[in-house]
């Protein structure tokens, strides 16, 4: 009875609490909801980044700078929030779906909402608030960018700033135009961002070995991409199939980044695998090539 009592109240904070199911994306209701807001603290993210960089070559400094259990106490924390969101998420959807599934069951099945939000849809009660807090999550990934840079000085980490700049105003447009599938990426995403982050706190702290990280990251987000991917084929396919999906626009932006992602992950392992063949064909060089595929493999896994 305890297990069961303990149970429904998580589920009530989840899905049935006040704050969850009145949620209500707004500029006066919710912090971080205006253009003037995301443009702002994009550009101080790009202007943080250029000065700390700056800052570190202005001091000759070569070697990283020590953080200390810094690293790992952030990859607890995003492992903790990205799990939080899954399960948020999850049970939300499972009672928006209880509760309005009278109003679209004769042309939807609850999968098909999952992808497709009827047209009208406003961005308020509970996958929104889920949604909501996954957006303002993208700003705590930031900080690896800032982790980059202290541990190498010397290079600027171009991509990062780039792929969070963009993960940013992906969560923003969501919100912002109610776009259809949202509910399945943010699923998806924050599973995989939990299971990298808590093995990567592992390997922080000595738990798991660190040299099978790259790989596991690396997997991790072909898997991502590829489901996200799938999860654009079928809002297309319901949007002409059932009369029309929510927030088309922001799907079409959507899908010409994640095409972008997924060349760039899958010619990462491309060469990755050229890599593995020249250092079975040539013994001599065995050592050296795997180094070199190592350290590429390490600086793709950073960047999730």
């Amino acid at each position: 009875m305890t297990l069961f009592k303990l149970i429904q109240d998580l589920n009530f904070l989840l899905s049935e609490h006040p704050s969850v199911v009145n949620f209500r994306w707004s500029p006066t209701e919710s912090w971080g909801s205006t253009w003037s807001f995301l443009i702002t603290s994009i550009s101080a993210y790009i202007a943080a980044a250029a000065a700390l960089h700056i800052f570190l070559r202005l001091l000759r400094r070569k070697n990283p700078v020590p953080l200390g259990p810094i690293p790992a106490l952030h990859s607890l924390a995003t492992a903790l929030l990205s799990a939080a969101i899954f399960a948020g998420m999850l049970a939300s959807s499972a009672a928006e779906i209880r509760d309005t599934r009278w109003f679209w069951r004769r042309s939807k099945t609850p999968f098909q909402w999952l992808l497709c939000f009827p047209l009208g849809t406003r961005p308020s009660g509970r996958v929104f608030f889920w949604s909501y807090i996954f957006y303002l999550s993208r700003f705590l990934h930031i900080s690896r960018t800032f982790f980059a840079i202290l541990r190498n000085p010397r290079k600027f980490p171009q991509f990062h700033l780039i792929n969070h700049s963009i993960l940013i105003c992906i969560a923003f447009l969501w919100l912002e135009f109610s776009q259809s599938f949202q509910v399945l990426a943010i699923l998806s995403t924050a599973l995989v961002f939990a299971a990298v982050h808590g093995y990567r706190f592992c390997t922080e702290i000595g738990i798991l070995p660190e040299s099978y990280s790259p790989s596991f990251v690396m997997l991790c987000r072909i898997v991502l991409v590829v489901a996200n991917l799938g999860w654009h084929l079928g809002v297309i396919v319901l949007h002409f199939w059932k009369g029309g999906c929510n927030g088309m626009g922001a799907w079409g932006f959507n899908t010409v980044l994640n095409g972008f992602v997924l060349l760039f992950v899958l010619n990462f392992y491309v060469k990755k695998c050229l890599f593995c063949e020249r250092d079975f064909a040539a013994d001599s060089g065995a050592d050296a090539t795997s180094e070199i595929s190592y350290k590429l493999l390490n600086n793709s896994s950073n960047r999730l």
